[in-house]
């Protein structure tokens, strides 16, 4: 995997906190970074959920009428077919 192109920004933070975390040898730019990461994780996999409700809406509708196509194959520890 390639190394990230990297951006200068600024931030505003609490001056304590940043002082605490320099103190502490903490990087404050890769927890930043890890955190933003984490954040536009979090709001993409969101948006797509949304976005797709009513797919899986209409998927679970299907499966209460009709049952799962594969219902007689799917092995679980309380059917016979459970090898396990």
């Amino acid at each position: 995997m390639g190394i990230a192109a990297k951006r200068k920004t600024s931030l505003t933070l609490d001056a304590a906190l940043l002082d605490s975390a320099r103190s502490l040898g903490i990087n404050v730019s890769a927890v930043a970074d890890t955190a933003l990461k984490r954040a536009v994780e979090e709001v993409r996999r969101s948006k797509w959920l949304d976005e797709n409700a009513d797919a899986f809406a209409a998927q679970a509708e299907w499966h209460e009428r009709n049952g799962h196509p594969l219902a007689k194959i799917i092995a679980s520890p309380v059917s016979a077919s459970w090898k396990g």
